[in-house]
């Protein structure tokens, strides 16, 4: 609310002393003498608590005339007949004076009562939305919205760049920013760390105020506003009210800039946790089939062999080859998953042929295997890239060729139900652990297994080839306690294309 000029103040003081006066004299003559003085006390209450003290004085003193005047033997005249009522006037001239003196008190203790709750909830609504707030960006928008609302100024938050020169982050669009004088001041509070412009001892011609955004680090920037009233600086606590918005704006600009740190660091030490992790399986794994390949081949140049000889050893050579390349194409195919790269070129298959894809592939391997393929008849045909569930299905029974006694049978199923195809694929091995269960699917894990080759990625390339497909994937140990069931499920969204039959 605007303040009343002082002359207003004063007038109204007067002009509620002499209404109050006709009042009385036309009106309540009646009125015991004592009772007059209690009004005009009032009215002095009234006058120091609306206006102040000043305004109080001047009512008190014009009532102690007008009683005098109007209302005290001889009337009309300052003269006093009685000189007890002398001491009426001293009295009732020190209480007005008093009771003046105490209402004022308590009007500027309310006053400032309700000053200092206005900052404490501005304070508490900024704080809160900053700590609610995520980003540098966002909070320097927060920061200046509630600057500008409290303080009715233009707002603009400075923050050093690379090279660090400072640049506009929020208010870049006010137009004393764009002075070169103003930026030289924004500057110099930086490079000083203490405040300067419009109202300070330092560079007061600036149009603006600057306050330096000091953190435990150092400078972090610098807090420009424009005030409309400019001489609202002046109260010290308006100063220190703005003083305290910049320490806020310090306070969240430097954890945010932590936060960033710290999100940074994270994501480097799980890089090199994983490069290692990397690093250390695959060195290992290398390792092994390198030299088997480098073992057969010499003794394939240094010694005359028999055939049955010369031959385990090119298939030596061979195995390992391959595997070394379903390593390699492990490793590619897990980093086009993470990179987002991976493409998905949905067709209609019939499932039973891809199947039978992956088991030809995978024969060298399964020769001394059963496996039992049961395909639902009725099963229709799916919407999947061919080429990539194939790989999920070697990966798969891979898996469970791997880890299951060499004359256990393996169970491949496939079934269709509400719009989904699941396939399952059946070991009879020892089953999954709980920790496994938990980690199946997580990168470079591989169980407890022991003398198992791979870096473990397979069933983490399957989990990501069935979620492009917008499928899922899971496992679990059968209900026998005989072995664990990996099955993953696919949507059969859209109506094949129709074949007509030809005659």
């Amino acid at each position: 609310m605007a303040q009343r000029p002082t002359w207003f103040k004063y007038l109204t003081a007067i002009s509620v002393v002499l209404i109050l006066t006709l009042i009385a004299y036309f009106g309540l003559r009646a009125f015991d003498r004592s009772n007059l003085v209690m009004l005009y006390l009032l009215v002095v209450t009234g006058v120091a608590y609306r206006y102040g003290r000043g305004s109080a004085i001047i009512a008190s003193i014009l009532s102690v005339a007008a009683f005098d005047f109007f209302f005290v033997p001889p009337h009309l005249t300052f003269a006093v007949s009685d000189l007890q009522y002398v001491l009426t006037f001293v009295i009732m001239l020190t209480v007005g004076l008093m009771i003046s003196t105490l209402t004022a008190q308590v009007r500027d203790q309310a006053e400032q009562a309700e000053q200092r709750e206005q900052r404490t909830a501005a304070l508490y609504a900024m704080t809160r939305e900053l700590a609610s707030t995520r980003g540098v960006a966002n909070l320097l928008k927060v920061a200046a919205h509630h600057i500008s609302a409290v303080f009715n100024s233009q707002t603009v938050i400075l923050l050093p760049m690379k090279d660090h020169e400072l640049q506009a982050r929020v208010g870049q669009d006010e137009d004393f920013i764009k002075n070169e004088h103003e930026m030289a001041t924004a500057h110099w509070v930086f490079e000083h760390g203490q405040m300067a412009g419009h109202k300070t001892s330092h560079d007061a011609t600036s149009r603006a105020t600057y306050l330096p955004l000091i953190a435990t680090r150092g400078t972090v920037g610098v807090l420009a506003v424009a005030l409309a009233d400019s001489e609202r600086l002046e109260n010290p606590e308006q100063l220190h009210l703005l003083e305290t918005f910049a320490n806020q704006t310090s306070v969240a600009i430097e954890r945010a800039y932590l936060a960033e740190e710290a999100q940074a660091i994270s994501v480097q030490i799980e890089t090199e946790r994983l490069r290692n992790s990397l690093l250390s399986s695959v060195s290992h794994d290398l390792r092994t089939p390198l030299a088997s390949i480098t073992g057969a081949a010499s003794s394939l140049l240094d010694h005359q062999l028999d055939p049955t000889t010369h031959r385990e050893l090119v298939e030596t050579i061979a195995d390992e080859a391959d595997w070394l390349n379903r390593l390699l194409s492990n490793l590619l195919e897990m980093t086009r998953i993470e990179a987002g790269a991976i493409t998905v070129h949905k067709e209609w298959h019939v499932l039973e042929e891809i199947i039978g894809s992956a088991l030809q592939r995978l024969s060298r391997h399964t020769h001394q295997r059963q496996i039992h393929v049961a395909v639902d008849p009725m099963l229709p045909l799916v919407p999947l890239d061919n080429l990539l569930i194939e790989q999920v299905l070697i990966n798969v029974i891979e898996n469970a060729l791997k880890y299951t006694p060499p004359a256990s049978p393996i169970t491949i199923k496939a079934i269709a139900a509400d719009h989904t195809v699941t396939v399952s694929v059946i070991d009879c091995g020892k089953g999954l652990s709980n920790e496994t269960l938990l980690h199946l699917f997580d990168k470079f894990y591989r169980g407890k297994q022991s003398g198992k080759r791979g870096v473990g990625l397979g069933l983490a390339i399957c989990r990501g080839i069935v979620l492009a497909h917008g499928g899922r994937i899971w496992a679990k140990n059968r209900d026998d306690g005989n072995g664990a069931i990996f099955a993953f499920s696919l949507p059969i969204e859209g109506n094949p294309p129709h074949i007509e039959n030809e005659e």
